[in-house]
Formats: C-alpha cells, sequence, structure tokens
C-alpha cells in the first residue's frame, strides 16, 4: 500500500461512519413520525367511530359523496402547501375514507340487526 491510499480509505472510514450514524438518525426520525401517524390515525378512527354510531342512530348513509369530495380537494390544496405531491395525498385520502365508509356499513348493519331489520352488507353507500 502506498502513502497515498491510507489517508484515503481513511477517510473513506469516516465518511462511511458519518452516513451510517446520519442514517442511523433520520431512521429515527422517520420511526418517531410513523408512531405519530399511527396514534393520528387511531384518533381519527374513534371520531369517525362516533359519526358512524351517529348516521346509524338517525338513519342517515353510511357515505356523503359531497363531504369526501370536498375533502379530497381540502388535502389536495394542503398537500401542495405542503410541497407533497397532490396524487398521493388524494390516493391517501381515499384508503382512508374507503376504510371509514366500510366501518360506518358495519355499524349501519349492527344497527339494523339490533332494530330487527334485515342487514344489507353488500348495499352501495347512498349519497
Amino acid at each position: 500500500m502506498s502513502e497515498g491510499t491510507a489517508p484515503a480509505a481513511d477517510a473513506a472510514s469516516v465518511a462511511d461512519q458519518a452516513a451510517r450514524e446520519r442514517l442511523l438518525y433520520l431512521r429515527s426520525s422517520i420511526d418517531n413520525l410513523d408512531a405519530a401517524l399511527v396514534h393520528l390515525l387511531a384518533e381519527r378512527f374513534k371520531c369517525t367511530q362516533q359519526v358512524g354510531e351517529l348516521k346509524a342512530r338517525h338513519s342517515l348513509p353510511p357515505a356523503d359523496p359531497a363531504r369526501e369530495a370536498a375533502q379530497i380537494e381540502r388535502l389536495r390544496r394542503l398537500a401542495e402547501d405542503a410541497r407533497l405531491d397532490p396524487a398521493f395525498a388524494e390516493k391517501f385520502l381515499n384508503f382512508i375514507i374507503d376504510e371509514v365508509v366500510r366501518h360506518h356499513r358495519a355499524i349501519a348493519g349492527r344497527a339494523q340487526e339490533r332494530a330487527g331489520e334485515p342487514a344489507e352488507p353488500n348495499a352501495p353507500a347512498a349519497g
């Protein structure tokens, strides 16, 4: 090994160590954000569960397409402001909305069964 290669190898080793430390730091931040997202989603679903129960008690439809469209537009604007891909934000919200409507339908079905009415598990969402 020549004298010129040892410092370069040492520098690469230091750079590799710095990169590994930075990677660990960033991954730790990502893990914290993922935990926060899970907790936020849990809180959101607690609220939507109550909405579903309220809708079922008052025979309101499980889905509200006008509200959903307004929320998607609102989220797209927020995403643009935050420099997040609005198409990604829309896909994410649509995924959540689909799950919420599924829960609302299940709640409505259970309410119908308690009332002695036949549940309609495959009924289309009402507007």
